[in-house]
């Protein structure tokens, strides 16, 4: 079963106070293009987010993010009373010294003072608190895979589509042969006449013209289009990674059809492979799309 590289996954976790975001996006890419955003406590940790990303989704162009949403109460930055006191007491005591007014406004005064409204904790990540944001990680990560599994099987009845129309046009090719044969040695004949007005061979011109027909053969490219067919729905049946696989194959489709063009020497004929270019396209665009 194919799986798509486009995806998407979202899981929050919760430890203590805080909820922990783990979000993930991936769109097509032929290699991993992987960027990050992890908020600082986490960044330690980037290594291992940056392993776990790249072992679990191969190939493809990855937005990750990981963030903290903590309860209002507890982001208010504390005020340093102690130094709130010190700052008031000295400047108090300058104000009877110098007899520089006291201010007004002691609490704009103050709060305005250095380190008063700085925050002097530091944080460190606890294995259990990394244990509860791996788990968030994880969780974003088998999201975003489901989400490429279930744009997968979308894409494969897709394909399937195509080429089941890629098919049905092939054989309707079979109808017009005899007709073109007969045309082109009727063109043949009467350019003869007509130009040339002179005496030939019959049996030479016969064969010649089987010469030139054979030369305008077309069962050689159906019967490799329709392995080429039967390969391309098998392959999307492996394992995992098929994209660049699939992409060579719907190639080599396109290398038979536009033979087959090239050789058709009629009208309907062309107007039904100009039909199986436009279904092959379609499969190509989005082939670049698939694992």
């Amino acid at each position: 079963m194919i799986k798509s590289m486009t995806g998407y996954g979202k899981a929050i976790a919760t430890y203590g106070t805080k909820k922990i975001c783990a979000e993930i996006k991936s769109l097509n890419s032929k290699a991993m293009d992987l960027s990050t955003r992890i908020a600082p406590l986490y960044r330690e940790k980037e290594m291992e987010i940056r392993t776990l990303i790249s072992q679990s989704l191969e190939r493809g162009k990855v937005d990750f993010s990981l963030w903290i949403e903590e309860d209002s109460t507890t982001q208010a930055t504390p005020i340093n009373k102690g130094l709130v006191e010190s700052y008031y007491t000295q400047i108090k005591s300058i104000s009877e010294a110098t007899g520089i007014p006291e201010p007004e406004d002691w609490f704009t005064t103050l709060l305005r003072m250095p380190d008063v409204l700085t925050r002097t904790e530091i944080k460190e990540l606890s294995d259990e608190e990394w244990s509860v944001a791996r788990g968030a990680v994880t969780e974003a990560i088998e999201k975003l895979l489901d989400f490429r599994r279930q744009e997968g099987a979308a894409l494969e009845k897709k394909f399937n589509e195509k080429l089941d129309n890629i098919t049905s046009l092939m054989a309707s090719i079979a109808s017009y042969e005899q007709e073109r044969t007969e045309k082109i040695r009727d063109r043949i004949l009467e350019s003869l006449q007509k130009n040339l007005g002179i005496e030939y061979d019959n049996n030479r011109f016969e064969q010649e013209l089987i010469f030139y027909i054979e030369k305008l053969d077309i069962n050689e490219e159906k019967q490799r289009l329709t392995n080429h067919l039967k390969y391309f729905r098998e392959t999307m049946q492996e394992g995992h990674g098929q994209g660049k696989k699939l992409g060579f194959i719907a190639q080599e489709m396109g290398r038979e059809i536009n033979t087959t063009g090239s050789k058709s020497n009629h009208a309907e004929m062309q107007n039904i492979v100009v039909k199986m270019k436009d279904e092959l396209e379609q499969i190509k665009e989005q082939v670049l799309n698939v694992m």
